[in-house]
């Protein structure tokens, strides 16, 4: 397999960090970007490294067009041209519409999707000249059903597969490949926060009874990103664990 350069954002969260070892198992050169103040970027590189993991890591804000665009320069300085991104950054500021306020729609929609522009803006044009790419944005079960609660989340996870499906249009006969990977509830560290009754209650609404793990998104990032998935685009593939279908 040719080894490529990936950028995974979000790299140094639970997901993420699961995604960047995934690619790296498969020899690829990745680069997670995080935000100073925020993620323990260096921290993060000590800890992988005594896992057997070589990263680099690339600081910036995905929300500013300007600070993401410095940030993938700066992954380039370090590794080269993309040819793998996976868009994971994110967050959440949950509240009923009615008690909402614009700086929570605001600052998801800024993180969720503007970063998903933000960061494929600069990458496609050289994807496109090589003619090679994968993109994958991580959305969210959410994304597809809504949630309580979630309207700014939701709205931003079901853009992001809005944004993928008109990108695929736009490059497939360029070799790239673009898509969207919409997990469930999944064992996380923010999961793990939650009160003992309250997460019952969510694995109560699943049909297979448990939580997903963050190695199974990745392995699925890693099945998109493989040169042999060239002629998947435009997909949203769920896991969730039959929490909803359709």
């Amino acid at each position: 397999m040719t080894q490529r350069v990936a950028l995974v954002t979000g790299g140094t969260g639970g997901i993420g960090t699961e995604i960047c070892k995934a690619l790296a198992d498969q020899g690829h050169k990745v680069v997670a970007s995080w935000l100073a103040g925020i993620d323990d970027g260096e921290g993060w590189v000590a800890k992988m490294k005594a896992e057997g993991y070589e990263f680099e890591i690339a600081e910036g804000n995905v929300s500013n067009f300007d600070s993401a665009t410095a940030m993938v320069k700066e992954a380039e300085s370090k590794a080269g041209p993309i040819d793998i991104l996976i868009n994971c950054a994110g967050i959440t500021r949950d509240s009923t519409l009615r008690k909402m306020k614009h700086e929570q729609w605001d600052a998801v929609m800024r993180s969720n999707l503007d970063s998903v522009f933000n960061v494929t803006k600069q990458v496609i044009g050289g994807m496109v000249d090589r003619k090679f790419g994968r993109v994958i944005n991580i959305s969210s079960v959410n994304g597809q059903k809504g949630q309580f609660g979630q309207a700014n989340y939701s709205a931003s996870k079901a853009g992001m597969h809005g944004f993928t499906m008109s990108l695929a249009q736009e490059v497939a006969r360029k070799g790239v490949t673009v898509n969207t990977i919409s997990p469930g509830y999944i064992a996380t560290q923010m999961m793990n926060t939650l009160k003992e009754e309250v997460l019952n209650g969510i694995i109560a609404q699943i049909p297979m009874g448990r939580l997903g793990k963050p190695d199974e998104i990745a392995w699925v990032v890693n099945f998109l990103a493989d040169e042999r998935s060239s002629f998947i685009t435009g997909a949203n593939i769920a896991i969730n664990g039959g929490l909803h279908m359709g």
